[in-house]
C-alpha cells in the first residue's frame, strides 16, 4: 500500500503516522522529543523516529514510504526546508528536509509550520472542508492561526502569516514575550485562562479545563475569568475577519474542548462586534490532536502530486 511518513513535532512530544493517499491514518505512534538533552538530541530523535516508521511501513505494507512530511513549531523556512528557530526546542537553522531525506534513503520531504500544517488538514479534510476561505485558530499554550485559501494555507512573504496571537487587543496590557503589551494570547490562550483562574480561585493547580467546569457550575469568579477571555478572543477574531473575510472560523486547541461553554458566548460576542463585516460560521476543529500528523501527510502527498523535489543546494547547507 502506498503511504507517506508524517511527523508532528511539538515542544515536548512528537506524534507520527503512516498516512495513505486518501488521508487514512494507517499507523500512529508517539514519542518524547528529548529536548532536555539539547537541540542536537531533538533532531536525532526526529530522524530516528522517522527511520523506525519507514521500517514499520516496509514490514507492514511490503514497500517503503514514498515521501515524508514534518510539521515543526517556531519559525520555518518551508521553501528551503529549514527549521529556522524554535524557542521551545532550542534549535536554529536546522536543514531538516535534507537531513530527513538522507536518513530516509532519498525520498522527497516536505517541511511545514505546525499550526499551518494543522490548518491545512482542518481545511481540507476537517471542519473547513468545502470552504474556499477559512481561518484556523488553535487556543493552546499560545495562539496562532492558519489562513486557508482554496485548499492551501497562506504562509505570507516571510512565513509569519496568521499570527493572530500577537494582535494587540488590550493596549498597554500584560507584557508579551514578543515585546508588545496586551497581545491576544496573553488573555485568551489556554495558558492565560489557566493563570487567571488559578489567581482568581487562589488555587495554584487550577487550569483552563477546571475554569470551564466552574463556569458550567455557575461560579461567579470563573464566569468573570471566562468572559474576559471570550471578549478578548472576540476582539481579535473580528480584527482577523475584517482583514481576511473568511467563510469559516475554525477554533481548536485545548480551550475549544470546552465545547459550547466556549462557542455559545464566543459566537454572541463576535456577532455583537461586527458591523459591515459578513459573519462567518464559527465551528470547533474536527481533527483534534491528529491534525498536525494528517497535515504533514497531506504536505507529503502534495509534494508528490506537484513533482516538487528538494531544491536546496546541499553543498551550501551545514548543520
Amino acid at each position: 500500500m502506498r503511504h507517506v511518513i508524517a511527523l508532528d513535532v511539538g515542544g515536548t512530544g512528537m506524534k507520527a503516522a503512516l498516512v495513505g493517499a486518501d488521508g487514512e491514518l494507517l499507523h500512529q505512534a508517539r514519542r518524547a522529543t528529548g529536548r532536555e538533552r539539547g537541540p542536537e538530541a531533538v533532531v536525532e530523535s526526529i530522524l530516528g523516529f522517522a527511520a523506525e516508521l519507514r521500517a514499520h511501513g516496509e514490514e507492514q505494507f511490503g514497500e517503503p514510504a514514498v515521501a515524508a512530511g514534518v510539521a515543526v513549531p517556531g519559525i520555518v523556512d518551508a521553501d528551503n526546508g529549514i527549521a529556522a528557530y524554535s524557542a521551545n526546542l532550542g534549535w536554529r537553522d536546522v536543514p531538516l528536509r535534507r537531513l530527513l531525506g538522507d536518513r530516509l534513503g532519498g525520498v522527497p520531504v516536505a517541511l511545514g509550520h505546525d499550526v499551518r500544517t494543522g490548518g491545512l488538514a482542518e481545511g481540507r479534510i476537517g471542519a473547513g472542508q468545502g470552504a474556499d476561505r477559512f481561518f484556523f485558530v488553535p487556543l493552546g499554550t499560545g495562539i496562532a492561526g492558519a489562513i486557508g485559501i482554496d485548499g492551501g494555507v497562506e504562509e505570507g512573504a516571510h512565513g509569519f502569516a496568521g499570527e493572530i496571537g500577537h494582535i494587540v487587543v488590550r493596549p498597554g496590557g500584560t507584557p508579551c514575550p514578543c515585546g508588545q503589551r496586551g497581545c491576544l494570547e496573553r488573555f485568551a490562550s489556554a495558558a492565560a485562562v489557566s493563570q487567571a483562574w488559578a489567581e482568581a480561585s487562589d488555587d495554584p493547580s487550577a487550569d483552563a479545563a477546571g475554569c470551564a467546569k466552574a463556569v458550567e457550575a455557575g461560579d461567579a469568579r470563573a464566569v468573570a475569568v471566562w468572559q474576559e477571555a471570550v471578549d478578548a478572543l472576540a476582539d481579535g477574531l473580528v480584527t482577523a475577519l475584517t482583514l481576511l473575510d473568511p467563510r469559516t472560523l475554525i477554533i481548536g486547541g485545548g480551550l475549544a474542548e470546552a465545547g459550547e461553554t466556549l462557542f455559545t458566548p464566543l459566537r454572541a460576542a463576535v456577532e455583537q462586534r461586527v458591523t459591515f463585516q459578513k459573519l462567518p460560521s464559527i465551528v470547533p476543529a474536527a481533527l483534534g490532536d491528529t491534525a498536525g500528523c494528517l497535515g504533514a501527510g497531506l504536505l507529503a502527498w502534495d509534494l508528490l502530486a506537484t513533482g516538487t523535489t528538494d531544491t536546496i543546494d546541499r553543498s551550501e547547507v551545514t548543520t
